[in-house]
């Protein structure tokens, strides 16, 4: 029992030790972060704490001492610098080794543990009063435990401070808390009546409440009562007027400023009706009686005597006259109110469950069965043309449409838990490499499937290397030619239908044509004199084994590079595209796409065969008249909007054997930066398709990826285009 909790333990520790590195490297560029230095005492602190109690002492130990380190950050007595930042991360790295050995194995860390020590020790020594006391344990208080900072009693004790200077300070709280966002949600309740001549201006309140609505969450009861009869009714004039509840953590401010060219001429109020703090939020919202009676609808003596002949509040308030819209409203904000609260307390105390990925993974393989099962159902349902029949499998199309969706997003993460990795990597290779280099990102936020993500980890490392070590420059070329000395790594994500595009964009040196070609020719890769474009030289790159570097280093120089990154990522059904400008930069395009478990294909059949080319490669479709392709002979080319597309003929590839339709189709498609075709029989229709690996028999068979299972229980294969496009050039199906 004890091994499942220290797991548990492990995994909540490896992401506290992820946060910690992140930090960190924030720290660096911004020491003075006081938020940030409590942020990492808190990691450690709690890493401590934790690891003792599962029996990790060895890790306790060692996290105990840097704790005391951070303490005295946290104190002001030693400033952060950027050695205490590397010693830091050398800690973070070190506790990791421990976490990821048994427990009982941490004696065998002890030397390292006490080196490190000692570095601590020193690093702070000079701040120590007096010298050669050693480091003391850190006061530890509740507030320390649940991540809140403690009030200094400088603030609290001041002596005899100047009314005026309160009345003062006070009266600026009051400002700023008008501006500033909420730590936390807050519910505002606007009553506003714009003025009759409203739309006369131009302004349509409705879009008042959609700008409201993108500030948070909105609730909104409309008054008509005083809309006239038609008979008296005038178009232009507005006659409406709304209850509006809005939760949001903006200022109240910001809230008014979304009337501000309408307030002058309408009624307007705007006040906070509950402002939750931390975990302080619980308690039941007031009842219906009391906030009627708040809004002045109702005396409280009213309700107080229907609450002693305990009658049902709402329905007595109406008999007794009160307009049931003013209950509806008060309904509506003791509803939003709690519905708010509990939103806020499922944030806070991180309403979400810790699921193993094999499980995940299970899921998807059930839903994919679900999802075939659906295809039978659905062309046996057409194929006995029974309209109950037909109902059910359209009705359990749709369920299993939703539920296929929900559960591949379950495994969609974000990507920028891959991103913040590198900043260590180009931190530590800047220092390795004697570069001044800053890393950014765009679109951290965009997800993939977390099986497509951790095989994406390998390759960006190799590119980030490679433009680290091959790509940018050493300061004083840098200078010299005009550059800024410290250099920039791009990386960025964005969605592109079903595929993410990752690009790696540096602004160094760019590609040394001459060089690589100078180092195939010597390799034997290419002829000397060869004619080549520089698209054809960048792709040298992907030779096995290609490198420019002279020397083997730590950082490049084995060859083992760009060969892998093509490898994996067209393993993940992507493409690598290569865009460099001398003297101005390198940028290295990953599309993949977004997961590897369910995916969009189109059917087409060959012979009596069928395959699924992945929908999001596909451009177009085209016919082949048979007799143009008997009179094109051996020349596979065809004219497609201005331009000459190559073609490739399944038939062929697959050796089916039969004859050929009169009319072909041609599936367009963009593989390895340009267009090709494949001509099959019968363009069948878009197939929801199902990945099924093929077996060991099978694995290495060029040109397929997988195969599914189509509704009537044959089995398609499904396309692997990219190596479809390489087999045809090396059998010279396409000719350049």
């Amino acid at each position: 029992m004890l091994d499942k909790f220290q797991e548990s333990f492990r995994e909540e520790a490896y992401e506290l030790l992820n946060d910690l590195e992140r930090i960190l490297l924030i720290l660096e560029d911004q020491p003075e972060s006081q938020e940030d230095i409590a942020a990492v005492f808190r990691v450690m602190h709690t890493v401590k704490g934790s690891a003792g109690m599962f029996g990790f002492t060895e890790v306790a130990r060692f996290a105990h001492e840097v704790e005391s380190t951070l303490d005295a950050v946290r104190n002001g007595r030693i400033p952060v610098t950027p050695q205490l930042v590397s010693l830091t991360l050398e800690a973070r790295d070190h506790i990791r080794e421990m976490l990821d050995e048994p427990a009982s194995a941490g004696v065998k860390f002890t030397a390292v543990s006490d080196e490190l020590i000692e570095r601590f020790r020193a690093h702070v020594a000079p701040a120590t009063e007096p010298a050669g006391l050693g480091i003391q344990e850190p006061e530890t208080s509740l507030q320390e435990l649940t991540g809140e900072e403690e009030n200094g009693s400088s603030q609290n004790d001041a002596p005899n401070k100047d009314v005026s200077q309160a009345k003062t300070a006070s009266d600026a709280d009051e400002m700023l808390g008008e501006t500033k966002e909420h730590a936390h949600p807050v519910t505002y309740r606007i009553a506003f009546k714009p003025g009759e001549s409203i739309l006369l201006n131009g302004t349509n309140p409705v879009l008042l409440l959609d700008e409201l609505a993108e500030m948070g969450e909105l609730s909104a009861i409309a008054y008509t009562e005083a809309i006239p009869p038609l008979s008296r009714l005038e178009p232009e004039n507005c006659f409406v007027a709304w209850d509006l509840l809005l939760t949001t953590k903006k200022g109240r401010t910001a809230v008014r400023d979304v009337f501000m060219f309408v307030e002058d001429d309408s009624e307007l109020t705007v006040e906070i009706i509950d402002e939750p703090e931390g975990d302080e939020h619980d308690h039941e919202y007031r009842r219906l009686g009391q906030i009627l009676v708040d809004r002045g609808f109702v005396e409280a003596g009213k309700v107080e005597s229907i609450a002693v002949r305990q009658q049902r509040l709402g329905e007595m308030l109406v008999e007794g006259g009160v307009d049931p819209r003013r209950i509806e409203a008060a309904l509506a904000e003791q509803e939003h109110v709690e519905r708010s609260r509990k939103k806020l307390q499922n944030e806070l105390s991180s309403a979400s469950v810790r699921v193993s990925s094999e499980k995940l993974d299970d899921l998807v393989d059930l839903v994919g069965e679900l999802v075939t099962l659906q295809a039978r159902l659905m062309q046996t349902a057409v194929h006995v043309g029974h309209s109950g029949l037909t109902l059910v499998s359209e009705s359990f199309d749709r369920l299993a449409t939703e539920l296929r969706d929900n559960t591949m997003s379950l495994r969609m993460v974000p990507i920028g838990t891959t991103f913040s990795k590198f900043k260590r990597l180009v931190r530590d290779l800047s220092h390795e490499l004697g570069k001044q280099v800053e890393i950014k990102t765009i679109g951290a936020e965009t997800e993939l499937d977390k099986s497509v993500i951790d095989r994406l980890n390998d390759p960006l490392v190799h590119l980030i290397r490679n433009s680290m070590d091959h790509g940018i420059e050493k300061p004083a070329d840098r200078a010299a030619a005009a550059k800024p000395i410290e250099a920039q790594i791009l990386l960025k994500a964005e969605h592109s239908g079903a595929t993410v595009v990752v690009t790696v964009e540096d602004d160094g040196a760019g590609l040394n044509r001459e060089r690589i070609r100078a180092r195939a020719e010597q390799r034997g890769i290419i002829t000397p004199g060869q004619e080549l474009t520089n698209t054809d030289i960048d792709e040298l790159l992907f030779s096995p084994g290609f490198s420019t570097s002279e020397n083997v280093t730590s950082v490049s120089g084995r060859g083992v590079g760009m060969d892998v990154v093509r490898r994996e990522i067209e393993g993940l059904g992507g493409t690598v595209a290569i865009h460099s400008t001398p003297g101005k930069g390198t940028s290295i395009q990953l599309v993949i796409p977004l997961t590897l478990a369910i995916i969009e294909g189109l059917l087409v059949q060959v012979g009596e065969a069928m395959y699924v080319f992945p929908l999001s490669s596909v451009g177009e479709c085209i016919e082949l008249n048979h007799q143009d392709r008997l009179n094109n002979g051996k020349r596979h080319f065809v004219a497609n909007r201005g331009e000459v597309l190559p073609y490739v003929v399944l038939r062929d590839v697959f050796s089916v054997s039969g004859n050929e339709p009169d009319i072909e189709q041609i599936v367009v498609v963009s593989a390895q930066g340009e267009d090709i075709g494949f001509v099959v029989d019968e363009v069948i229709g878009d197939h929801q398709t199902v990945i099924k690996n093929l077996g060991r028999l099978y694995r290495h068979i060029e040109g397929i990826s997988g195969a599914t299972i189509l509704g009537d229980g044959s089995v398609a294969l499904i396309l692997d285009v990219q190596k479809l496009c390489s087999l045809a050039k090396r059998e010279h199906h396409v000719s350049h």
